[in-house]
């Protein structure tokens, strides 16, 4: 491998602190502290999740050599970051091929492109410009129907979905188009969801970055969709529309240290409320309730719950936190402390 390639590598990995290694066709390690074991007895394409020993793998082509990445960790994340990196890799340091329109796209949210190839590419297939947000959508299966259903969805010629991996596209969706019946990005991203679930049954989960000003500038938006992704996943919600704002708390308590967070923790905590917030049923039952804005009638209907029995759950979280979560201050207070936990974990 290349000395360049190899300079690459070492900074992208000093940067983010992704355990990195890479091997080539033969299994020989060329970069990383991996051990290489197995990683040319499989047989897989694109990006291999694998939990048994807790690893991604993925391929990456230079020129006319073919190379096998190497990510410790079996998560979403470190699927994304395989992703990530083949393509900045293959697009740094590959042929110089004019881009199609999908790698266009693909290049584009990832910010690889420098903004003179932005505009060469926009001109090249007549792609417009203007506000714009983007959109990651998830769901429990194979995506390729998802895509064609929210493809078909589409009404502004200007929108693009991008695909990430088997199970997760970006929605890139420019504002002036989400205007008309929608009073805002989310409630598009709300009638997305429904959409697909009433055609294709299935459960999906969105996250939404925030609006740019033109399209250049959509890595942004993606980066803090890719964001919200990994918070509200790490909160163990696995469906429903989820925006950068709600997690702006979680991400700037995130950015604290973790010996803050603990003395926070201190101040905040009651004796009593242990058993509350190890209780998973209390907890989803809190949570549930604050995502209906304090509305006890609908909580007990999403619960499937009798009215009176939210009303005890209720009473016993006041009674061992000191907290009572039907007014808006004690229920912010209750949301902070779940997100510390969560934090110092």
């Amino acid at each position: 491998m290349e000395k360049e390639i190899l300079t690459f590598l070492e900074e992208f990995t000093a940067k983010t602190g992704i355990d990195f290694s890479c091997y080539d066709s033969d299994g020989e390690k060329v970069f990383g502290n991996g051990d290489g074991e197995d990683v040319t007895g499989l047989s897989f394409e694109g990006v291999l999740t694998d939990v048994k020993k807790d690893r991604t793998l993925f391929h990456i082509k230079i020129k006319n050599a073919e190379f096998i990445g190497e990510i410790r960790g079996a998560g979403s994340a470190g699927k994304n970051y395989a992703y990530l990196l083949s393509t900045l890799i293959e697009r740094t340091f590959g042929k110089n091929e004019s881009l199609s329109r999908e790698e266009f796209y693909r290049a584009l949210i990832l910010g690889e492109l420098a903004l003179s190839d932005v505009g060469k590419y926009m001109r090249k297939y007549s792609v417009g410009d203007g506000a714009c947000s983007a959109m990651i959508i998830v769901s429990d299966r194979d995506n390729a129907g998802v895509r064609d259903a929210v493809d078909a969805y589409v009404e502004d010629k200007k929108d693009f979905t991008v695909r990430l991996d088997e199970r997760s596209f970006v929605l890139v969706k420019f504002i002036e188009s989400a205007a008309g019946d929608y009073r805002s990005f989310a409630e598009y991203a709300e009638y997305i969801a429904g959409s697909i679930y009433e055609e294709l049954g299935i459960s999906v989960f969105i996250a939404l970055g925030g609006t740019v000003k033109s399209l250049s500038d959509i890595p942004s938006s993606f980066s803090q969709a890719a964001t919200t992704q990994r918070m509200a996943e790490a909160s163990g919600l696995k469906t429903g529309v989820h925006s950068f704002k709600q997690y702006i708390l979680y991400k700037i308590l995130e950015d604290l240290p973790k010996h803050k967070l603990s003395e926070y923790m201190e101040l905040l905590g009651d004796p009593g409320a242990e058993n509350i917030f190890s209780d998973k049923e209390m907890v989803e039952t809190a949570e549930e309730f604050l995502e209906n804005s304090l509305n006890q009638s609908e909580t007990a209907r999403k619960l499937y719950l009798h009215r009176n029995t939210l009303t005890y759950r209720l009473d016993k979280i006041e009674k061992a936190t000191g907290l009572n979560i039907r007014t808006f201050s004690d229920a912010v207070t209750f949301r902070l402390i779940t997100v510390i936990r969560e934090l110092v974990k």
